[in-house]
């Protein structure tokens, strides 16, 4: 004899009936990235207490090494991905429209990590630009080629210098070793 709660449930080799309420992939495609922007927004503001948690040195009441390692420890995250999370968060605040995006769920935390590796207040709003209009990856592709370009930038100005440099020593009339350089 069969349990009344057996009767009731269905074979699995019984056809499955549509629910025709179900939403379309184009109403599904939207929810995702309604979830995602307020993700995005609630991101920035972890960021943003992050950050304050950092400047108030709380994680040392605590006997962590640092912010990343408090981060470690008490949410989980890995050593790497909450020091980027801590850098992160300090760059925002000195980069007020990126920081106004993210907060309104516009960019993403992989496209912020990317820009904010190479964003000054001068560049800021070219790319806010780029990483508004490209994916993920072109902004990770474009700013890993700006740092090459600023690194080598930085080598030729430092060959620069060190052409220019220079020591003079010499004794002067009263007997005293005098040096002049430019080092």
């Amino acid at each position: 004899m069969m349990s009344p709660d057996a009767a009731s449930t269905p074979s699995p080799l019984a056809p499955v009936a549509r629910d025709f309420h179900a939403p379309s992939t184009e109403q599904l495609g939207d929810a995702i990235a309604d979830l995602a922007a307020r993700l995005h927004a609630a991101t920035y503001e972890l960021l943003v207490l992050i950050r304050q948690f950092d400047a108030s040195g709380g994680w040392s009441d605590a006997g962590a090494r640092s912010c990343a390692h408090w981060l470690n420890w008490r949410i989980g995250l890995g050593l790497g991905a909450a020091r980027e999370k801590v850098r992160v968060a300090h760059a925002l605040a000195d980069l007020p429209q990126i920081s106004a995006a993210m907060k309104r769920g516009a960019l993403s935390f992989s496209k912020v990590r990317a820009i904010t590796r190479v964003a000054t207040p001068a560049t800021e709003t070219r790319l806010l630009d780029l990483a508004l209009s490209a994916t993920a990856a072109q902004v990770e592709r474009f700013t890993r080629a700006w740092r090459r370009v600023d690194r080598a930038v930085a080598a030729e100005e430092t060959a620069q210098r060190h052409l220019h440099r220079q020591l003079d020593v010499w004794i002067d009339d009263d007997g005293m070793v005098v040096f002049r350089g430019r080092l």
